[in-house]
């Protein structure tokens, strides 16, 4: 049983720090902290910060506002990576500073093709005769 509550505080913690590290990373971005003129001209949204169990690596999930210039932008995010590693390092404690890995954030995307698949006139229809055989 004691394994089971050391396995759920670390989850828990891992969870935290991922957390805490976006706030940091959106705090940096949002106060123009980095010095790079790609950045500079873009809000960025830290959507997720998912921490590998050791808290030694840390995958950054971004999104450029109205998802434009997506890939300028995380090269610009990946080009100012060791900074980043080290702000985040300075304001986290912990004892290792992750290493921090950019990459676009696709979830929104997904979603968008996933409603425009459900509002097809052909699948709505399939929908619809789907509920009226429910109903009987």
């Amino acid at each position: 049983m004691k394994t089971q509550t050391n396995s759920e505080e670390r989850s828990v913690r891992v969870l935290r720090v991922g957390e805490q590290v976006r706030h940091i990373l959106s705090e940096i971005l949002q106060r123009g902290e980095v010095h790079d003129d790609v950045l500079a001209k873009h809000l960025v949204s830290i959507t997720e910060v998912r921490m590998s169990p050791d808290l030694r690596h840390a995958t950054v999930f971004v999104k450029p506002l109205l998802g434009k210039d997506e890939e300028v932008v995380i090269k610009a995010l990946r080009t100012n990576t060791a900074y980043l590693q080290r702000e985040v390092a300075a304001r986290v404690k912990m004892k290792y500073a992750a290493k921090l890995k950019f990459l676009a954030d696709e979830s929104f995307d997904e979603g968008s093709h996933i409603d425009k698949l459900l509002r097809d006139p052909k699948v709505a229809r399939d929908l619809g005769e789907a509920d009226e055989g429910s109903d009987a």
